[in-house]
């Protein structure tokens, strides 16, 4: 009789010092923002469509399974992108004026 071996699949990885599910682009805090704001899993597949199912109930089990460290990561995540957006120079007011312009003839063309 064979003996059961019990396998275990790794759903998340780290690459660059950033969570992603493994083997693909989609970042684990994707992932994390969704379940949080209340979206199903299913819901979560059809925004993420190159994931699987399977993928994304492993993402939401390693982020349930490490909730700490996983809430520290956002934490990090976002204090990044504050100093990003601080760092961030403001548009030249010929670039804003050229895009205020565009928009308001993509409006008139709705219209």
């Amino acid at each position: 009789m064979d003996e059961a071996v019990p396998m275990q699949r790794e759903y998340v990885e780290v690459r660059n010092g950033a969570y992603y599910v493994t083997g693909s682009r989609v970042s684990l805090a994707s992932i994390i923002y969704e379940y949080r704001d209340g979206a199903a899993p299913e819901t979560i597949r059809q925004n993420f469509p190159t994931l699987s199912l399977e993928q994304i109930h492993g993402a939401i089990a390693f982020y349930l399974g490490h909730q700490e460290e996983a809430e520290r990561y956002l934490r990090d995540l976002e204090k990044k992108w504050e100093e990003l957006e601080r760092g961030a120079k403001p548009a030249s007011p010929e670039l804003q004026h050229r895009i205020e312009e565009a928009r308001k003839r993509l409006l008139a063309k709705q219209a």
